[in-house]
């Protein structure tokens, strides 16, 4: 693996690597990147640093945001589990087939809702819609907030060229060469989220997060976006004292631990900003920007 050669060369300072989170960070709460954001994003890219993206949205969907508003950046999609620069696929962690088949029988028990990301799409049960009325017909109590996301992502399916659907888990494993890197599993209420998380839990290869209050996510214990922004850092040979990142939920807790310096949005969870070196205003505020401008060297 040969790495990226930057053409700029920083003045006075070191090169950078800065991982940004998507959702609660770079995009707004309307999910649109200002052109605050872009113009800081290009700047340090102008001066030599490289700018990554670290999402738990799969890399396609992340690919179609970046185009268009007219970014280039490597990524770390899926959250951390498929590394992708220039177009290349570096490092993919995916789950095993019978961790898979645990998964999703659990939940298939219990009828929630799922998207299981692969690195041949974003895949969700056929009697998706179901399962999500099931569930907000036996929940109460949700806050604008929760009812405004789930709208959001229930919506998604019907609205995204990137998502199929599917009768058989089976069908899926008859893919040549699939790999499975995630699941992302709608949770409405504390009791069925504190449930699937004791159900899951006893899992052992796995790795369990949530980067909102109504949705817990799954990968290979050794796939997360710690070891998404480790890798990259190796690929461009940066030491990890170098490396920024900014994010605002559980998810991002990863690579917040492990970065040279690491930035929580105003937006944060408590603990999270609680681990972090500096807080920047929220993703209303272009949050990224001011970090960019103000917070990073």
């Amino acid at each position: 693996m040969t790495p990226f050669i930057v053409n700029m060369k920083k003045v006075g300072n070191k090169l950078k690597l800065i991982a940004l989170d998507m959702d609660g960070t770079l995009l707004s709460p309307e999910k649109h990147i200002s052109q605050e954001n872009i113009n800081a994003i290009k700047k340090k890219q102008s001066q030599g640093d490289i700018v990554m993206i670290c999402s738990g949205r799969a890399p396609e969907d992340i690919k179609q945001i970046l185009n268009k508003y007219g970014l280039d950046c490597p990524l770390a999609g899926s959250n951390g589990t498929v590394l992708e620069i220039d177009s290349k696929i570096l490092e993919s962690v995916s789950m095993n087939r019978e961790d898979v088949e645990e998964i999703a029988q659990k939940l298939d028990n219990e009828q929630i809702p799922y998207f299981i990301y692969t690195n041949q799409g974003i895949f969700a049960p056929d009697d998706w819609s179901d399962r999500v009325a099931d569930i907000l017909e036996h929940t109460e109590d949700l806050t604008e907030d929760a009812i405004n996301d789930i709208k959001n992502v229930t919506e998604k399916p019907y609205r995204s060229s990137l998502i199929q659907f599917f009768s058989n888990l089976n069908h899926l494993f008859l893919k040549d060469h699939i790999a499975f890197n995630k699941f992302f599993i709608l949770t409405y209420n504390k009791t069925i989220k504190e449930k699937l998380t004791s159900l899951l839990s006893r899992i052992p290869n796995i790795t369990i997060t949530t980067s909102g209050p109504t949705n817990i996510e799954i990968m290979h214990k050794d796939g997360h976006k710690g070891s998404g922004l480790k890798k990259a850092a190796e690929y461009y040979n940066i030491p990890l004292a170098d490396t920024v990142a900014i994010g605002d939920s559980y998810n991002d807790i990863p690579m917040l631990e492990i970065a040279g310096l690491s930035i929580a949005m105003a937006n944060a969870d408590n603990k999270v900003k609680n681990i972090c070196n500096k807080i920047t205003l929220s993703n209303s505020e272009n949050g990224v920007s001011h970090a960019l401008n103000k917070l990073v060297e």
